[in-house]
């Protein structure tokens, strides 16, 4: 008889988890309280970014942060009135701002989303979703050589972990793209990596591809997670309880609630993001850029052009700030000079942080059954298929070809 495995949230992690179960014969039914590609998986930057394992907490942030706040020009926001809240986090958080933390940070994430667009092509193929795949370059680009040493450590972190890339200075760069303003004079290009066109409607669609599989896809509220003897028996979603021999938590910076319930306490905060797309663009980059100055990210998608970064804290129910997509606009407008747009439309969300900001996945000691897929600040998109596949692989009793140890909830467990 085949397993019946429940999956909370039906973001990328949540529907790439479902179909790798399924592919594995599992009957799978995903819940969510909104739509699927709701949320961070809708909202994210859009590329498939696998260099991007070079955490926030570099060394010197420290120094750094306190100047940041103070500045309409940088991409760190705080809501004053959350700093009470935030400080148990921020400490932890702050605490890994150094080279040896971050060097065992991103080689923890290069285990996740070192191959994304590999990963996502395996997911995505021969289904509805594959048409919004698309590799591409990824570039990040400078004002000039000297900005660009300033980054030395976070290159020197991505050399470790097996990335290439070439360098394109002056009439190079412009030749490639002329499309960015002449003073970002320098650009380091990596190869190999992707973009997904319309994110939200490719998270859609893949989950579109699971129901056409024979997967329920529900719209509840899931309130407890149902154990006896340790052990998974059932979720409770929505007024019903809904027998299963495994269930996964994969419901963003959401899932803290729940895992708490049984007894795991993941120190964990919304990063809130924030994106702004500018529709029938009169130009478009050739590639995703991340633009260094202002470390936000331009991706090209369908009919429009998305700008996406900044990091704010100021937890879940606080309205959205215009500061932040101020500057993004401002951002866009140095960064292509002469762009022309029909309309604007903004977004913000919570991307789901742990302190150590390492993803939480794996199983949760003393619930038997019960797995965690969430955790993966800026690269949930990118992680997300990599992540499902580990997931399903655990479940299903395999052992998957990395070492799972960095991920595991068990860091949390006590």
């Amino acid at each position: 008889m085949s397993k019946t495995v429940v999956i909370i949230g039906a973001g990328i992690i949540g529907v790439s988890t479902a179909l790798w179960l399924q592919r594995d014969g599992v009957k799978v039914i995903v819940i969510d309280r909104d739509e699927p590609g709701e949320g961070t998986s809708f909202g994210n930057g859009g590329v498939l970014a696998s260099c991007s394992i070079v955490p926030v907490t570099v060394p010197g942030l420290m120094l750094k942060a306190p100047k940041m706040l103070f500045s309409r020009n940088q991409p760190l926001f705080l809501k004053w009135g959350y700093l009470p809240r935030l400080a148990p986090w921020l400490i932890k958080y702050l605490g890994h701002a150094n080279a040896k933390d971050v060097r065992r940070i991103a080689t923890a994430l290069n285990g996740v989303v070192g191959d994304s667009l590999a990963d996502h092509q395996a997911l995505a193929a021969g289904t509805r979703a594959e048409k919004w795949l698309v590799p591409s370059d990824y570039l990040f680009v400078y004002d000039d050589r000297k900005h660009y040493e300033g980054d030395a450590f976070g290159w020197s972190v991505r050399r470790d972990n097996g990335f290439v890339w070439d360098e394109l200075e002056g009439a190079e760069f412009r030749e490639y793209d002329p499309t960015f303003a002449r003073d970002l004079g320098f650009a380091a290009r990596l190869a190999d990596h992707g973009r997904v066109t319309d994110p939200g409607q490719y998270v859609k669609d893949l989950a579109a591809e699971t129901e056409a599989g024979g997967g329920r896809v529900m719209r509840a509220e899931v309130s407890d997670i149902i154990r006896e003897n340790g052990a998974v028996t059932g979720v409770r979603a929505g007024g019903e309880t809904i027998a299963c021999d495994a269930a996964v938590i994969a419901t963003g910076v959401w899932s803290g609630p729940l895992c708490a319930k049984l007894g795991l306490k993941v120190p964990l905060e919304s990063e809130r993001g924030y994106h702004m797309e500018f529709w029938e663009p009169s130009g478009m980059p050739k590639s995703p850029v991340m633009v260094a100055s202002g470390k936000f990210v331009i991706t090209p998608m369908e009919g429009r052009l998305r700008a996406a970064g900044i990091v704010e804290f100021g937890g879940l129910d606080a309205e959205r700030s215009q500061a932040p997509l101020d500057l993004l606009k401002r951002n866009v407008q140095a960064a292509l000079p002469g762009l022309t747009w029909k309309e604007t439309t903004e977004w913000m969300g919570h991307r789901p942080a742990p302190s150590d900001s390492i993803p939480v996945i794996g199983e949760i000691p003393g619930a038997r059954g019960v797995y965690t897929g969430f955790g993966h600040h800026h690269v949930g998109l990118t992680g997300g298929p990599k992540t499902g596949r580990l997931l399903a692989q655990m479940i299903a009793g395999r052992q998957p070809n990395i070492d799972l140890t960095p991920y595991s909830p068990a860091r949390f467990a006590g």
